[in-house]
């Protein structure tokens, strides 16, 4: 039997592309989460301080295809005026964040697709929901970030920045 130059060819590749895939203790391939990987620069806390009060933002790595958050402000150093608790979730290669305001939609998520992200700017837009429809998250340097809602209340255009810092 011969092996032919294209045979040979063939079997260095698709050895190639088995050798490239990671794989865990008992030969099962470990999904890399590279979309979500992109968000790890939200990992921390952050705050921003205002004549309102103080804005907290606390994001932890959940597990290897989830991070979560939660957002208050603080008023008088004691009464919570906003809580949120939110979820990013790497899902087919996409994220998807989701917000559960506290008093808001029955206290249920309102997810948001992704659809910009570099390694310094995360876009996520739910053009259904009554407002915000878009969440940015904007990566200024590695202690300063922005991020933005934004979208059309009673027909008029509105956007809101909350530039904050990292404590942690």
């Amino acid at each position: 039997m011969k092996t032919t130059k294209w045979g040979i060819a063939l079997i260095i590749i698709a050895l190639s592309f088995v050798s490239c895939k990671k794989l865990d203790k008992n030969g099962n391939e470990i999904k890399e989460f590279e979309e979500l990987k992109k968000a790890n620069w939200l990992l921390g806390e952050w705050s921003k301080t205002d004549s309102l009060g103080t804005l907290k933002e606390n994001w932890t790595l959940q597990n290897d295809s989830s991070l979560v958050g939660t957002s208050y402000y603080i008023q008088n150093e004691k009464d919570t005026i906003h809580f949120e608790s939110m979820e990013l979730t790497e899902i087919n290669e996409s994220l998807i964040y989701e917000a559960t305001v506290r008093g808001e939609n029955n206290d249920e998520s309102v997810p948001f697709k992704m659809t910009k992200s570099t390694d310094s700017v995360l876009v996520f837009e739910n053009p259904k929901h009554d407002y915000p429809q878009k969440i940015t998250y904007k990566l200024i340097n590695a202690k300063n970030m922005v991020a933005t809602i934004s979208g059309k209340i009673n027909g008029k255009t509105s956007s809101e920045n909350y530039p904050m810092s990292k404590i942690k």
